[in-house]
């Protein structure tokens, strides 16, 4: 086995600390060994608890997070370790289920990549019931990973070598996308289920009929290298990515070529998320090791880069009432309060229970 149930890192307690500027947290807490992945999982765990896991060199924790949003008696954030797993190898991606509950008899599914060019499924009930599937078939590096966001039944993954592989629970693989570059980006829509959008990074943006197991849209970036893509969730018509130094955004009815097209990090730009509740509002992040890798934050309906926030190298939003960053990397996370100003429209907070922002410093 790959992964095994053992003892959670030493994680410290959740600490208030001043904030001061836009690059000082306002909460951390510390963790034992380097974090290199971190995901909030953005389905409903049953409580009001947000589950996220964290992956450092050889371990996974899952855990869960409670703002004083979602409960008045919480100070803050209240942070509590679950359970930690055992990973042979570095954790290079990970993706949780929507069959990850907590409520009645907890049931924990998520899906790692590791360097091994491998995936591995597991399901846990926090107690002593676990179970993992390795699924091999990737011949290079594995880029991102989703899962299949309606029933949880089925895994999209990319990888560098020019696939993209749809699997089973089971670990076999039903389907084999062939791409024309290294696939970087994989997005599943929960009001899309028979659709992949698949980002390639010779700047081509390529959506498939799974039915079929055919392109049905192509969007061309016009430069290369594209880094990142993602598929807006609360308006099915919007793709963003970001290429070269620039971001862009697309409006599918309208034309293959970007609508809005800008600049924003000077060492190139690394990552490109959508706000899971507002619909104008996005982040990039620039590339890791950089000077200028900062995560900013972005609204279309606003020239100027809304928000600076740290240097990171991932990103990721979970629905909440408030805007919230959290940062992972360097033995510790890191949570801080974005401006109310950039906060989801009204429609959205009432659409959205919870809305929260990921991001993984360099």
């Amino acid at each position: 086995m790959s992964l095994s149930l053992s003892s959670p890192p030493d994680c410290q307690d959740l600490s208030n600390m001043q904030a001061d500027t836009s690059r000082v947290p306002t909460y951390t807490v510390s963790c034992e060994d380097y974090v290199h992945v971190v995901e909030f999982s953005p389905f409903s765990s049953g409580t009001p608890s947000s589950l996220l896991a964290y992956g450092g060199n050889q371990y996974v924790v899952v855990a869960t997070c409670l703002f004083q949003e979602e409960d008045l008696e919480v100070e803050g954030v209240e942070f509590n370790v679950l359970r930690a797993f055992h990973h042979e190898l570095r954790v290079d991606a990970l993706a949780w289920s929507p069959e990850s509950r907590l409520d009645r008899l907890p049931f924990i599914r998520f899906c790692t990549a590791a360097a091994d060019r491998k995936l591995r499924l597991l399901t846990s009930d926090l107690r002593d019931k676990h179970e993992v599937k390795v699924m091999e078939g990737h011949t290079s590096y594995i880029n991102h990973l989703v899962f299949e966001p309606t029933e949880g039944k089925q895994i999209a993954s990319v990888s560098d070598d020019h696939t993209c592989r749809v699997w089973d629970l089971d670990g076999n693989e039903n389907i084999t996308l062939r791409l024309r570059s290294p696939g970087i980006s994989v997005c599943w829509h929960p009001e899309e289920a028979f659709k992949l959008m698949v980002a390639e990074k010779k700047g081509t943006v390529r959506f498939y009929d799974l039915l079929a197991q055919q392109a049905i849209l192509s969007l061309d970036c016009g430069q290369s290298p594209l880094m990142s893509a993602d598929w807006c969730l609360s308006n099915t018509i919007k793709v963003g990515a970001v290429a070269g130094s620039n971001w862009l955004i697309w409006d599918i009815t309208r034309s293959s070529y970007p609508q809005e097209k800008r600049p924003a990090h000077i060492d190139k730009a690394r990552l490109f998320k959508w706000s899971r509740a507002n619909e104008n509002l996005f982040a990039t992040t620039g590339c890791p090791g950089k000077i200028c890798s900062q995560l900013l934050i972005h609204h279309l309906g606003h020239p100027q880069v809304s928000e600076t926030v740290y240097a990171a190298r991932s990103v990721f939003w979970l629905m909440t009432s408030h805007a919230t960053v959290l940062t992972a990397g360097d033995h510790r996370l890191c949570y801080r309060g974005i401006r109310p100003q950039l906060a989801p429209d009204p429609p959205a907070l009432r659409a959205w229970r919870r809305q929260e922002t990921l991001l993984l410093d360099d």
